[in-house]
């Protein structure tokens, strides 16, 4: 069996097989798994020309592997964070891959073992948005064409809501509530759902977008449908949203060279910039930490730590969790990695 032909294969049963049913990872952790294979044939196929039915492990080599990295983070922004991320989904790989046919996955498990994590530095994590960065973000999309349209509505519920990437994306018309406070039911890590109320303003510009769209009825047929989509899924995903947040981020640099000082922001951006906001207003911690999906008060409290104003404030509160509710084989292979489909011929 060809080197290509093993490599997809296996790869197509540890995304559908090892990590969902094996390992028992939620739908979210192995989609940020597929994200990183996701990256990593786009990467070779826009750089180096490669198709992924083309790629094999031989293919992925240690210069390879350390090209996509650096591609991660010059060209797509990435955070080290983000770029860890993305090489421990590989080495999770490699591991099964050297389980399952180490002749085979030998030059690959060889690569991926020889490039290290990147040192991070916590204490510059968080990199938020100021109030005054955010209102004139969300007024730079043009609202008159349908794709500016949706932008401005993403913009608005990935700060108002605080909801991840992902779960932005999974975001479905029936997950909406709308009356007198509209609320968002937000799947999260580890599939556990959290009820979010979203600002009026986020409300309206939802109603409206809905009507424009044509899934403003309510009707049973429309309820399952996601959303937001791209331009050609109906189901957006994690890097559609990025490329959505730095085509506005650029903007707003050029627009505002006094502002919008880091080097790069993400979509996590908008949901560090709703909670130090929140800290702002003096709102609790652990609402705070509800609000957000955080699974520990540990988590929420790295906010607390942004500016000295805000460290002085909670680092020595001692609130209680009050725990408010905020209501043919290459068929097979593309079935079960749907995201080679955009590149078929």
């Amino acid at each position: 069996m060809s080197s290509k032909r093993r490599f997809l294969e296996l790869l197509a049963s540890f995304v559908t097989t090892w990590l969902p049913h094996t390992k028992g990872l939620s739908k979210n952790t192995v989609r940020s798994y597929q994200q990183a294979f996701s990256l990593l044939f786009t990467y070779l196929h826009d750089e180096h020309g490669v198709k992924p039915m083309c790629v094999g492990f031989d293919t992925l080599t240690k210069d390879t592997l350390c090209g996509w990295l650096d591609w991660l983070e010059v060209r797509r922004g990435c955070k080290p964070q983000t770029r860890n991320q993305r090489l421990a989904a590989l080495s999770s790989f490699a591991d099964y891959a050297a389980d399952e046919d180490m002749e085979s996955a030998l030059v690959f498990c060889s690569a991926v073992a020889a490039i290290p994590a990147k040192r991070t530095h916590k204490g510059g994590s968080v990199v938020h948005f100021t109030l005054e960065e955010v209102r004139l973000l969300l007024a730079l999309p043009d609202t008159s064409g349908r794709i500016g349209s949706r932008d401005a509505v993403m913009l608005s519920v990935l700060y108002s809501s605080g909801a991840r990437a992902q779960e932005l994306c999974d975001l479905r018309v029936g997950d909406i509530h709308f009356g007198k406070q509209t609320v968002l039911k937000i799947i999260g890590k580890g599939n556990k759902a959290r009820q979010v109320a979203i600002h009026r303003q986020c409300a309206d510009l939802l109603r409206r977008y809905l009507k424009r769209i044509g899934l403003g009825d309510g009707g049973t047929d429309v309820l399952s449908r996601h959303l937001f989509s791209s331009q050609t899924h109906e189901h957006m995903t994690i890097s559609c949203v990025e490329e959505v947040v730095a085509k506005y981020v650029t903007r707003a640099k050029k627009l505002y060279p006094d502002r919008f000082p880091h080097e790069s922001y993400t979509p996590h951006s908008f949901r560090h910039s709703i909670a130090v906001h929140m800290l702002e207003a003096e709102i609790p911690l652990p609402v705070i930490k509800v609000f957000l999906g955080h699974a520990s008060i540990e988590t929420t409290m790295i906010y607390a730590t942004v500016t000295p104003e805000l460290a002085a404030k909670y680092l020595k509160e001692k609130s209680p969790d009050i725990g408010i509710k905020l209501t043919a084989w290459k068929k097979p292979i593309a079935d079960a990695l749907p995201f080679l489909l955009k590149y078929a011929d």
